[in-house]
């Protein structure tokens, strides 16, 4: 995750697309993507404009043993491969500005799947009050359940291409409204929890719980 705090700004809204299928049903292997540099007449930033900055380097994920977990408080625990939430779910795009207190921003066209999609198939119980996320580096951030009910992307591609190593694959949680540490890269576990007292990896160690862009981020 940015241990330099971000602004994240959303310009858009969602743009929902059908998964791809051939004739027979099936999905095609995909072709090598290629990052765009524009979106709708607006100028895009590109992978190479973020900075590195997470807690232990970038992470190497195999995507072959990869499994995206649901856990914790729900009726139905979930285990998806990385093409079970790829291909199996509705497709969104949105751009969403990220600016750095560093001093760089860049503007990105995210696609992904609604964490809400993937929340309703496993059916939180009525216990469940907060959305923990879990990444492969050992990072944590925690969200209100209600946060979800907001149009908020799990990315798998940035400006059409798929997420590289540095920028989060398998999925980087595009946090919309929320402080740059609550963007959760390498994810690998969504955990519902009661626990509404709950401090990911940034939180414990002094900044604000909830992230939020109108608020300091100062815990």
């Amino acid at each position: 995750m940015l241990i330099a705090l971000c602004l994240c700004v959303a310009l858009l809204g969602c743009v929902q697309q059908a998964p791809p299928a051939t004739q027979n049903g099936t999905v095609p292997s995909a072709l090598p993507s290629v990052e765009v540099r524009e979106y709708n007449g607006e100028r895009l930033s590109t992978a190479d404009d973020f900075r590195e900055n997470s807690i232990s380097g970038p992470q190497y994920v195999d995507e072959s043993a990869y499994r995206l977990k649901i856990t914790g408080l729900v009726e139905t625990p979930r285990s998806y491969t990385y093409d079970e939430v790829v291909n199996g779910h509705a497709r969104y795009s949105k751009v969403v500005d990220l600016n750095c207190v560093e001093g760089w921003s860049v503007k990105i066209l995210w696609e992904g799947v609604l964490v809400s999609d993937l929340l309703k198939e496993a059916k939180p119980l009525p216990g469940a009050k907060t959305v923990i996320f879990r990444a492969y580096d050992g990072y944590t951030s925690g969200f209100p359940l209600e946060y979800f009910n907001n149009d908020i992307i799990m990315a798998y591609k940035m400006n059409n291409a798929t997420l590289r190593p540095d920028r989060g694959f398998p999925f980087q949680l595009v946090a919309e409204s929320k402080w740059g540490y609550k963007w959760v890269k390498w994810i690998t576990e969504i955990e519902l929890s009661n626990d509404t007292n709950f401090k990911g990896y940034w939180e414990s160690r002094g900044y604000a719980k909830e992230g939020d862009l109108n608020s300091s981020f100062i815990g």
